[in-house]
């Protein structure tokens, strides 16, 4: 019985569509603290806090679920504004979400999107 759920785990581990988002932790303080809501779908899947840092910035990242045709519609809620992207499985599987503080004090979300892991440099 154990091996067998053993290798389901397995099995459901490896089988599985996922996009993996990272999310930017910002170097601008006054974004400190701020609670971004990431919506897949529609359908709330985490929720994040963004915790500024005077130096390089760090990431958290999470992975999604993919389904079927792996056609998504992925959202980024802050405050009281909603970013929505539409994404493809495979060739946007790696996601990078950056949170910026436009000149006017608007807070927008800026999105890259790519097949192939992002490459951090430190």
């Amino acid at each position: 019985m154990k091996k067998l759920l053993i290798l389901f785990i397995l099995l459901s581990t490896f089988g599985c569509k996922k996009y993996v988002v990272s999310i930017e932790q910002p170097t601008n303080m006054k974004l400190d603290k701020l609670k971004l809501e990431v919506l897949l779908d529609k359908k709330k899947v985490q929720d994040i806090n963004l915790n500024a840092t005077n130096a390089l910035p760090s990431y958290e990242t999470v992975a999604l679920s993919t389904s079927g045709d792996g056609k998504h519609l992925l959202q980024v809620k802050v405050k009281d504004t909603v970013f929505s992207y539409d994404i493809n499985y495979p060739e946007e599987k790696y996601i990078l979400l950056t949170a910026h503080l436009k000149e006017n004090g608007k807070i927008h979300i800026g999105l890259l999107k790519q097949q192939y892991k992002f490459r951090f440099q430190r």
